[in-house]
């Protein structure tokens, strides 16, 4: 998986925020499980807060029966050249996951809006990526959401 979690930073819309996520499995109100754990059945004793720890290539009809359990998708991203996930996030999407989407790993400042436009809610990164690249850079990106070849097309369309 991406970096360890000990060094995650949480970023979504409204900034940078620490990642809780170790400090809700510790005190036993979420728990973060695999898709072959999903497969398998989970226990009838689980946290009431379930997270998918997901790589960026399973396939999202297998996740499909499951999202009722789920609070949240975690997709890894081992490198930031690899857009895997962006697809996989669309997928989970149109298969109807309403839940947390969360980018994590290798994700970098200028991918944020097309993150946010593939259906995730947050991005995971490490605290030696948020050095390198501060809050105001991934908050500057948020001005682009709406500047959208797409959205200019689909505005025309509704003139004419």
């Amino acid at each position: 998986m991406p970096e360890e979690r000990n060094a995650m930073i949480i970023v979504t819309d409204a900034g940078f925020a620490p990642d809780d996520r170790a400090e809700r499995l510790m005190a036993g109100t979420y728990g973060e499980v695999s898709l072959a754990d999903l497969q398998a059945g989970l226990p009838a004793n689980r946290p009431a807060s379930i997270g998918l720890v997901a790589d960026n290539d399973i396939d999202a009809h297998a996740v499909a029966p499951h999202f009722k359990v789920l609070d949240a998708i975690i997709i890894g991203f081992p490198s930031f050249a690899d857009g895997r996930g962006f697809s996989l996030a669309m997928q989970l999407r149109r298969l109807g996951f309403t839940g947390r989407l969360v980018a994590q790993g290798h994700v970098i400042a200028d991918q944020y809006v097309h993150a946010r436009r593939c259906g995730f809610d947050a991005v995971a990164i490490g605290e030696g990526l948020a050095a390198r690249q501060p809050e105001a850079q991934w908050l500057a990106r948020l001005t682009r959401i709406n500047a959208t070849y797409q959205r200019r097309l689909h505005q025309a369309a509704q003139v004419a």
